[in-house]
C-alpha cells in the first residue's frame, strides 16, 4: 500500500495551498497530519471514504478543508490563510478501522512520505 502526497512548498503569509493524496485502493477513512519540528504529529481533518463525513481540528477549522475524489481515489488538503504556524511536514493517512477515534495517529494504518509546507513572513 503507498500514499503519496504532494503541492507542499513555500508560501507567504496569507497565501492558499492544496496538497494531494493519492490511495491505491478504497479505504475506510482518509486523514491529514503534520509535524513541526520538536513537536508531535498533529491531526488536521480526515474524511470517511464511503460517506463523505468530515472531521476537523479546532486549529484549523474554517481555513482548511478536506475533500475526496472517489473516481480518482485521491483525497486533498485546501489550506488558506496560512500562517507561519502552520509550518511542517504534512501527512496523509488512510484507516480501515470506523472504530478507532480519526483524530488519533494510532487510528491510521498506512501513510505517505509527507510533504513540507512552509510560510514565510
Amino acid at each position: 500500500v503507498q500514499l503519496q502526497a504532494s503541492g507542499g512548498g513555500l508560501v507567504q503569509v496569507g497565501d492558499s495551498l492544496r496538497l494531494s493524496c493519492a490511495a491505491h485502493f478504497g479505504l475506510y477513512r482518509m486523514g491529514w497530519f503534520r509535524q513541526a519540528p520538536g513537536k508531535e504529529r498533529e491531526f488536521l481533518a480526515a474524511i470517511t471514504w464511503r460517506t463523505g463525513a468530515v472531521y476537523y481540528a479546532d486549529s484549523v477549522k474554517g481555513r482548511f478543508t478536506i475533500s475526496r475524489d472517489a473516481a480518482k481515489n485521491e483525497v486533498y488538503l485546501q489550506m488558506n490563510s496560512l500562517k507561519p504556524q502552520d509550518t511542517a511536514i504534512y501527512y496523509c493517512a488512510a484507516g480501515l478501522s470506523y472504530s478507532e477515534p480519526y483524530y488519533l495517529v494510532s487510528s491510521y494504518n498506512y501513510w505517505g512520505q509527507g510533504t513540507q509546507v512552509t510560510v514565510s513572513s
